[in-house]
């Protein structure tokens, strides 16, 4: 019971603030859902140290910096950035934005390097699909050949 109302204190906290704007603090459950995410995911990488949300009467209460460094985790995620890669990116940016070039050109060289390795990876997959073509074509031909004895 004393857990549901510290939430419905911390959600009311959080729906006070941002009227008619983007609101500068954002619910575990909020984040989890604009992101499709989990709130464990959060929480780890809240344990991760790459989040730090204050505290409300026990609720996690995220910021806009939280939000923003989020949305960053989570597509670094899908693009293959492993979690050490995506705290160093996260970590150029310092307090006030002073590392902004360093991310770029972090960006701009890893996003070179990985598309670099899927062209790689995609000119083995045609010659991989041309290769079975093949095999596909010549097995055809024998079955007809052998049915047409």
């Amino acid at each position: 019971m004393v857990a549901a109302s510290r939430k419905d204190a911390a959600k009311a906290f959080v729906d006070a603030h941002g009227e008619g704007e983007a609101p500068d603090f954002f619910s575990i459950s909020a984040l989890a859902d604009e992101f499709g995410i989990t709130h464990r995911a959060i929480r780890f990488y809240e344990s991760k140290g790459l989040l730090s949300p204050k505290r409300l009467n026990g609720a996690r209460i995220y910021s806009r910096r939280d939000r923003a460094r989020l949305h960053i985790i989570v597509r670094a995620k899908s693009l293959g950035y492993t979690l050490e890669e995506t705290r160093a990116y996260l970590d150029l940016y310092g307090q006030q934005g002073e590392g902004r070039i360093k991310q770029l050109e972090l960006s701009a060289a890893r996003s070179a390097e990985m598309i670099e390795e899927l062209e790689a990876k995609k000119r083995h997959i045609d010659e991989q699909i041309e290769e079975l073509r093949l095999i596909n074509k010549v097995c055809r031909q024998k079955i007809a050949k052998k049915k047409a004895r």
